[in-house]
């Protein structure tokens, strides 16, 4: 079951409208767990010429998501508490890497870190989901290849 709901995972980011319009790409999943890439590109610069904070938040989100939906019920979010703490460098490939801290069976808490580079941090989020029991509704759609991994 781990590996249809993963299968599924990164089909549904490649196909997603949102994910495509910002370059978001799903590098790893597992339970309770997600790697979530993106490139700072020049549309995404606010007014001072820094990555837009809407965008980060985007990447911190899509990791968030793909995290706690892991485990194969749905779980959307009830809270989430972002901190910036640096500027990306103008290029910059940013990671967001999700981690469950906590699951219970009907919430879970996530720690979230943006990274560039190796260890550079550029923003942390803790994030709270609400775990429903229905499963995923899209994991009866076929398995996709190895596309994105």
């Amino acid at each position: 079951m781990e590996k249809k709901v993963f299968d599924a995972l990164f089909k549904r980011v490649d196909c997603e409208p949102y994910a495509q319009l910002l370059g978001l790409k799903l590098k790893k999943v597992d339970k309770g767990y997600s790697l979530v890439e993106m490139a700072f590109r020049e549309e995404m610069k606010n007014i001072l010429g820094s990555t837009h904070g809407g965008a980060i938040f985007s990447l911190i989100d899509e990791a968030f998501e793909t995290a706690s939906n892991s485990h194969g019920t749905i779980a959307v979010a009830l809270n989430m508490n972002v901190t910036f703490i640096a500027p990306p460098s103008p290029g910059a490939i940013l990671q967001a890497e999700a981690k469950e801290i906590n699951l219970t069976p009907r919430t879970a808490s996530y720690l979230i870190n943006v990274t560039e580079g190796s260890n550079r941090l550029i923003a942390t989020c803790q994030a709270l989901v609400y775990r429903k029991k229905e499963m995923l509704p899209f994991l009866e759609e076929p398995a996709m290849g190895k596309k994105g991994r």
